[in-house]
């Protein structure tokens, strides 16, 4: 009889960066992503390849590609970090039956529904977590957080999603632009003008309107993921972006809104667990339902 294997014990958290360098295809932006630097990214890559025995990613000068076996571990190893997150969700909840951590993207208010959960539960742990604009459903699933008020699109297989709110669509210009200043414009107005892309398609599809409505295609601008860079992309004049009209709200002083007609609005949305119904995130449920109903008015902050 053969000899059985040793088995492997893989680090969890190595698997982790592994799957944010699968995502991003780029080692200097996984780094910035996790917030380390990238050296210590590309040691923390290799040990994992020599637990595993098996190089996951080769370099190339366009960025990071996968070899065979990191496409084969890839899928594995989403599965592997869901399984543990759950398992670790699902003890606290025993342990901890009186926690929440609930979800906010930039721009987003959720303070008024935090605040009734609190009132209403004190002796809950309520807590909440900033998320990143595309974060919402990872965080989810992975039960970083229970709740996610964020905006569509993205995929919501498994979730349950409830519109809150909508607010219209505004275009992003640098303060001279020939647009800039005017009472609103349309997608006719900016046939011509490069826009921002991002790495995911649904996104490019809504907010870059790509297809437009006769067809022809969005004039490609800049790749950008983060918000600060899209904004200096923007201001030095080599593109213009579509965003949420809640971004014109402390908006850096060389940029402007300018109100986009005749486009479908923004969707502000409630992300749980379609299998959640606990206490507190049905409760979280009601509360946002009754109180998040429009875009957050000059002065708000949100809840840190």
């Amino acid at each position: 009889m053969a000899d059985t294997p040793p088995p492997v014990d893989l680090d969890l958290r190595l698997v982790r960066y592994f799957t944010v360098v699968a995502e991003y295809r780029h080692f200097r932006r996984a780094a910035e992503a996790l917030h380390i630097t990238q050296p210590s990214l590309s040691r923390q890559i290799r040990q994992l390849e020599r637990q595993l025995g098996a190089r996951l990613i080769d370099r190339t000068p366009q960025g990071s590609k996968l070899t065979e076996a990191g496409e084969v571990f890839l899928s594995r190893a989403k599965a592997l970090l869901r399984s543990a997150a759950q398992a670790a969700a699902h003890t606290r909840a025993v342990a901890e039956p009186s926690r929440i951590t609930i979800g906010y993207i930039m721009n987003v208010i959720v303070t008024p529904a935090v605040r009734e959960l609190r009132h209403r539960n004190p002796d809950a742990d309520v807590r909440t977590l900033h998320l990143t604009w595309n974060d919402a459903r990872a965080a989810l699933l992975d039960h970083r957080v229970d709740a996610a008020v964020t905006r569509l699109p993205f995929p919501t297989g498994d979730l349950q999603v409830t519109v809150l709110y909508d607010e219209p669509r505004v275009l992003v210009v640098p303060f001279d632009h020939p647009l800039a200043g005017k009472e609103s414009v349309t997608v006719a107005d900016i046939a011509d003008e490069p826009l921002i892309r991002g790495a995911d398609p649904v996104w490019n599809a809504f907010w870059r309107i790509d297809p437009r409505p006769d067809g022809s295609r969005a004039p490609d601008g800049p790749l950008a993921e983060g918000v600060e860079d899209k904004l200096e992309l923007i201001a030095s004049g080599q593109a213009v972006t579509i965003a949420p009209g809640a971004y014109g709200q402390g908006l850096r002083p060389d940029l402007a809104t300018v109100p986009l007609h005749g486009v479908e609005p923004s969707h502000v949305v409630l992300a749980t667990r379609a299998d959640d119904n606990s206490r507190l995130v049905t409760a979280f449920r009601k509360y946002a339902r009754a109180h998040l109903t429009g875009p957050p008015s000059a002065g708000s902050t949100a809840t840190r």
